[in-house]
């Protein structure tokens, strides 16, 4: 077996919980496969690179087998090499102005001290 679709795969390596996730991931453009947007049936092979975009991170792993059905998450730490690079730490992350909820629109002056903070 050489190749498989890329949206069974990332479900079988347990990087999505359902299939049906895996294949909604790739419509909506989260797969990249060698840097080219995947469809849920695009074939991959060994020594590809997949990125999937999860909570607004990418995860990057590169392809060294095929499988099709989900197995224990240690069978299928095998049939990947995760290359992902590390999340920076909250503190290097940076401060991320909020409003309360409920607080409703910010005045006219709230939002020109809101500009200020943010450096527009």
């Amino acid at each position: 077996m050489e190749k498989a679709r890329v949206d069974s795969w990332i479900w079988a390596v347990r990087i999505t919980k359902t299939r049906s996730a895996a294949t909604s991931a790739c419509k909506a453009g989260h797969v990249r496969v060698n840097g080219e947007r995947a469809k849920p049936a695009q074939p991959i092979a060994p020594g590809d690179e997949v990125r999937v975009r999860q909570h607004g991170f990418d995860r990057v792993v590169v392809v060294r087998g095929i499988i099709l059905k989900r197995t224990s998450a240690t069978e299928a730490a095998k049939h990947f090499e995760d290359r992902t690079p590390p999340r920076l730490p909250r503190e290097e992350a940076g401060f991320v102005p909020t409003r309360d909820r409920g607080a409703g629109r910010p005045s006219k002056r709230e939002r020109r001290d809101l500009e200020k903070l943010r450096g527009y």
